[in-house]
């Protein structure tokens, strides 16, 4: 049975949109909301929608916009996914819980139940002298937990924009079976062309793995730029999709069986030497 099932599930699509954030959070919402609509008579299967999507990403600007989880906007998150029958990993939104503020990601199944909440784990705090300085920390509290959930079509690991840049959480993700991971991210003008693919092509090789990054379209009035380039790479590390820096929506094919070819022919996953090293979750 969980043969003919992984048959059945083995390629889906996948849908990234790469959403214009303004200042007014019913606006991003509405057309947030829109777009999950266009995706799905597309045929996605998945839809992502990018970090800070209902809101300007900034330090100033999370005590503002941030709201309690379930609150107005992942209400709104939840009835699109219901209404289109679809998984919605929701980007992310300033979440305020007991007095603290988190970067946090929802996702929602089919039915509108949510099945993940992921806090972003490592905070956005850099200096780079004469270019950008930014500190989420200022604002912000870590999330100290994994965060995999199961789809109808494969297992996925969740991280949030900074989250990527740390090898060994893809890797324990990859541990727990994820065949797919999904980055909500707003690198920007400085970070982004130096690294943002660069990243997901490493943590798609390293771990044998899809990686699906959503950004926000680039807004180059707002206070924090955005760098675009929404992207899904697959297990061999080839760019499979790519959007510019403009409001989309890209789509992407994901094929289990090509994940299960590259592992077979490279196997790497079962060649590491657990006997000199290893990459093991702490309990919390």
């Amino acid at each position: 049975m969980q043969l003919a099932r992984s048959v059945l599930m083995a390629n889906f699509r996948i849908a990234l949109i790469q959403l214009h954030v303004s200042a007014v959070k019913t606006e991003n919402l509405n057309r947030a909301c829109g777009f999950v609509r266009t995706a799905a008579k597309q045929g996605a299967n998945i839809v992502v929608l990018p970090e800070c999507f209902n809101s300007p990403y900034g330090t100033k600007y999370f005590p503002e916009y941030a709201e309690k989880i379930p609150g107005d906007s992942t209400q709104r998150l939840s009835n699109i996914a219901k209404e289109c029958g679809i998984y919605l990993i929701g980007g992310s939104i300033p979440e305020e819980d007991a007095g603290k503020l988190y970067n946090t990601c929802t996702v929602f199944g089919p039915d509108g139940t949510m099945i993940a909440k992921h806090r972003k784990i490592h905070l956005f705090d850099i200096d780079v002298p004469g270019k950008i300085r930014f500190q989420e920390s200022e604002t912000l509290c870590p999330g100290d937990s994994f965060s995999v959930f199961d789809t109808s079509y494969c297992k996925i690991g969740l991280g949030i924009c900074y989250d990527i840049r740390f090898a060994e959480l893809a890797q324990i993700y990859t541990q727990k079976g994820c065949q797919l991971l999904v980055y909500p991210g707003a690198f920007n003008l400085t970070t982004g062309p130096a690294h943002w693919e660069l990243l997901q092509r490493a943590r798609a090789v390293d771990n044998q793995v899809y990686v699906a990054t959503a950004s926000p379209a680039r807004d180059e009035k707002a206070s924090y730029v955005a760098w675009g380039h929404s992207t899904v790479v697959n297990p061999w590390g080839e760019v499979i999709a790519k959007a510019g820096t403009e409001e989309t929506i890209i789509y992407a094919e994901i094929d289990l069986k090509k994940l299960a070819e590259v592992r077979q022919q490279i196997p790497i996953l079962s060649q590491k030497r657990s006997d000199l090293y290893a990459v093991e979750a702490k309990a919390t």
